[in-house]
């Protein structure tokens, strides 16, 4: 692969769709989310699961997803990661949250 072809990949669009699992509601685990994606200039949400996981879906380079998923593999102080289920979704240039920041979406559990 060319240094060229290697950039373009590198920027090309893609969609993280993880979700977290271990104690990770009631400790600002989704607040440690907004906080690493929008210091990594990403774009999306994240939301409690009923079933007491975080869902996390984000969009921007490939490269810069892979950091934002190694921050979710360690959570904040607070928080015990036990798995995270990582999905790599394709990615329409319509279906892209470019632009929209990063937010947090109301979920089945409301304390953090």
């Amino acid at each position: 692969m060319t240094d060229t072809a290697r950039d373009r990949s590198r920027d090309a669009a893609a969609r993280l769709d993880a979700v977290v699992m271990g104690r990770v509601q009631g400790v600002g685990f989704r607040y440690f989310v907004v906080r690493e994606a929008r210091r990594l200039g990403l774009d999306g949400w994240t939301a409690n699961e009923g079933d007491g996981s975080v869902r996390v879906v984000a969009d921007g380079p490939r490269d810069t997803l892979e950091v934002l998923l190694d921050a979710l593999r360690e959570g904040p102080p607070a928080s015990i990661v036990e798995r995270v289920v990582v999905n790599w979704p394709p990615v329409s240039s319509g279906s892209w949250f470019l632009g929209r920041g990063f937010e947090i979406r109301s979920g089945s559990h409301s304390g953090d």
